[in-house]
């Protein structure tokens, strides 16, 4: 009896995505089909509202759901996140920068005494 209700879920998600792709594709289709007949601003808040019924239908799914509830669960934990001050994000931004040019600088003067290396070895310099 389980078996028979999750084949039909899964059926009915499978339905629904579908239908949730096709709304969406019929939104984009008719944003380019009626340019003709349409300014921008009506053609792009038609498409709009096609891609809203496209996640309102997708989330009636169980995989819509699950999206759902990852989004809300990333809202909370993004909450819970200690940002830096602006006096921290100065100094890692200054640090970051002074690494950035030691390194450039250290690759440059490695890159430079390869050059005199290989021309040295193949006769070819100045």
């Amino acid at each position: 009896m389980s078996a028979q209700t999750e084949t039909t879920g899964s059926a009915l998600d499978t339905v629904l995505l579908w239908a949730a792709v096709a709304i969406l594709a019929a939104s984009i289709f008719g944003f380019y089909y009626f340019e003709p007949q349409f300014n921008a601003l009506v053609r792009v808040a038609g498409m709009l509202v096609g891609g809203a019924l496209a996640v309102v239908v997708a989330l009636q799914s169980v995989p819509g759901k699950a999206a759902w509830l990852v989004v809300r669960e990333s809202r909370t934990e993004l909450r819970k996140v200690v940002w830096p001050t602006r006096p921290e994000t100065i100094q890692t931004t200054a640090i970051i920068l002074i690494v950035v040019l030691i390194l450039g600088m250290l690759l440059w003067g490695i890159d430079s005494l390869l050059l005199l290396a290989l021309e040295a070895l193949t006769g070819r310099g100045g």
